[in-house]
């Protein structure tokens, strides 16, 4: 519980004292180590297992939204302060807590590359208990977003460096966009203002499907158009292995819907889990729409998963990653429209 009567107090002091500085350059560093989507946390038993600790957890281990089975957004590792030592330190992501009256400042230092390449740490100190809380609640968005974006980076990156050359061309040469998907997608159906790439093994299938509609309204960019939009594309082109199956978005639960910006175009964004009719599979899903206003159209990027019996948070990841990679060749004549959009409002 926040203690209401410290609160101007401790805004007070924090102020100015959330700040993140990158490291000089890291050649000489270590690669990262561990796991995707996991974090290394440092401190004390005591506050692991007391209302630190559970701040903490509630935050980063909180469930990743739109799964089939519940995953944490990250997987939380304890380690005591006294057995840090150099064998932890190439983490990835790292948190290190003190909470100790010898604290004189209150501060969450983000740092990158603090002992290797590419990685991510957050240090929060604090004198006791409540300022600990006080100071972790004030910024755990900003935590949790820091290590987020970390994460997306680093996929980001290494698809930037070795990516699919006949997805890439065929996507730039034929529907004007380009998307960095990595190599062994192959194209599975393509068709006028329609392509399907997947990248399968005995296990998974990870799968995106790119399409073009005429811009009409802002309606487009609504949960019951899109809903309805991507049924009808999913229902005439995604067929499964049985006769009359095909791929369709699961209804028995909400979609999570929002309306947002990529590449500073009008974008709506919406997850969730899809199914096949008359058959037995499903996953999750994640689709994004974004206006092409140059060109008088709205792009559609829908992507799924299928993994049945293993955790899917990490090839949903992968997929959204790959999907918001996409750009619009004519970009800069959309970066005019959306200029002088804005100076009209």
């Amino acid at each position: 519980m926040k203690q209401k009567s410290l609160l101007p107090i401790v805004v007070v002091f924090i102020a100015g004292l959330f700040h993140s500085c990158s490291e000089e350059p890291t050649v000489m560093r270590q690669n990262i180590t561990g796991r995707p989507n996991e974090i290394l946390v440092v401190i004390g038993e005591d506050s692991w297992e007391s209302k630190p600790g559970e701040l903490i957890r509630t935050t980063l281990a909180q469930p990743q939204v739109g799964l089939p089975q519940e995953e944490p957004v990250f997987g939380l590792i304890n380690v005591a302060p006294a057995a840090f030592k150099k064998i932890f330190k190439t983490t990835r992501n790292i948190i290190q807590v003190t909470i100790s009256s010898t604290v004189k400042t209150p501060e969450v230092l983000m740092k990158d590359n603090a002992w290797a390449f590419p990685q991510a740490t957050v240090e929060i100190k604090a004198k006791d208990g409540v300022q600990f809380e006080q100071l972790f609640s004030e910024n755990s968005n900003k935590i949790l977003s820091y290590f987020i974006s970390a994460e997306k980076k680093r996929l980001s990156e290494s698809y930037e460096k070795t990516y699919e050359s006949t997805i890439f061309n065929l996507l730039n040469n034929e529907f004007g966009v380009t998307m960095k998907v990595p190599p062994g997608f192959v194209v599975a159906k393509k068709e006028k203002d329609f392509v399907w790439y997947k990248y399968e093994t005995p296990d998974i299938s990870q799968g995106i499907i790119l399409y073009s509609i005429p811009y009409k309204s802002d309606s487009t960019f609504t949960i019951n158009y899109m809903v309805a939009l991507n049924d009808s594309v999913l229902k005439r082109n995604i067929p499964g292995p049985t006769d009359g199956s095909y791929m369709s978005i699961e209804k028995r639960l909400d979609q999570i819907f929002n309306i947002t910006e990529h590449n500073k175009n009008y974008a709506s964004e919406m997850r969730g889990l899809w199914r096949l009719e008359n058959d037995f599979m499903g996953g999750p899903y994640i689709s994004l729409a974004e206006l092409d206003a140059s060109n008088q159209r709205v792009i559609i990027v829908f992507g799924y998963v299928y993994a049945p019996s293993k955790d899917k948070r990490n090839f949903l990841q992968q997929v959204e990653v790959m999907m918001y990679s996409m750009k619009f060749k004519q970009q800069d004549k959309n970066d005019k429209i959306n200029s002088q959009v804005k100076m009209g409002n």
